[in-house]
């Protein structure tokens, strides 16, 4: 096996550091650091829903991200956005990030209220968006706990926890949580979502050209889970640090 530029074996995620609460202006905020990857993640509460959920009692979570314009080697043109209109890319993956933590909650639980996360990647090694999705939801979780202190919230809201990680064919080898050189030669990249108990909540990939076997994606979506499976207890631990009672939250299995 060849040894990948950081010295992680095959199955390896990459470092995490996680602070909760860098942003204080923020209900709920991290910065999030996976290896060379460096994303700001914030949630923000607004006690209105969009006008199509008005009246429904529903709540709803929805997101935004950014690629700061030195978040690569050299930097970016201009900030989109600003005279310069949202890339697909961002767009995809923004509504990506709101798909997986809507996935995350019990949106009857959570009241007429909408959730904004806000992800601005401040330095890109590749895995932006897994990066945003595992720091969205302690972002969230922080900003469920203000609530929760503040008596706004009737009992536990949070479904189910939710990481994401890529895996993908480089090389001839399966190799975990890719960095961007890595990333960007690989035959398959996979990113996949899940959830504490090992469910998938959205798989994206594609092969660069020739297809794959099936039995390599199966391969693939068992490493990512894996990896989920440590990411989630990081997520845990941050939260337990930060003095937050994430257990508290949780709706129980069977909806009690």
């Amino acid at each position: 096996m060849a040894t990948r530029r950081d010295g992680r074996g095959a199955e390896a995620i990459r470092p995490v550091q996680v602070q909760v609460g860098f942003h204080t202006m923020a209900e709920g905020s991290v910065l999030y650091r996976a290896g060379g990857t460096l994303v700001l993640v914030t949630a923000s509460v607004d006690d209105t829903v969009p006008e199509f959920m008005r009246g429904a009692g529903r709540g709803w979570v929805t997101a935004e991200y950014q690629m700061h314009p030195r978040s690569n080697p050299v930097r970016r043109e201009s900030r989109e956005g600003r005279g310069k209109p949202l890339s697909g890319r961002s767009q995809e993956i923004q509504r990506l990030i709101g798909r997986s933590l809507r996935a995350a909650l019990d949106l009857d639980r959570l009241g007429e209220r909408t959730i904004s996360i806000d992800a601005d990647v401040l330095e890109a090694d590749g895995g932006t968006r897994t990066a945003s999705i595992t720091g969205g939801w302690i972002a969230l979780v922080a900003a469920l706990d203000k609530l929760r202190t503040r008596g706004l919230l009737s009992g536990p809201v949070v479904r189910d926890q939710v990481a994401a990680v890529s895996a993908g064919h480089v090389g001839g080898e399966l190799l975990l949580d890719l960095c961007y050189s890595e990333d960007s030669k690989a035959r398959v990249d996979l990113s996949v979502v899940g959830t504490a108990p090992g469910r998938i909540v959205e798989v994206q990939g594609t092969a660069e050209g020739e297809a794959v076997e099936r039995s390599e994606i199966d391969a693939m979506v068992e490493l990512s889970l894996r990896g989920i499976a440590e990411l989630v207890k990081l997520q845990s631990g941050a939260l337990e640090q930060a003095g937050i009672d994430v257990a508290g939250l949780l709706v129980p299995r069977g909806g009690a």
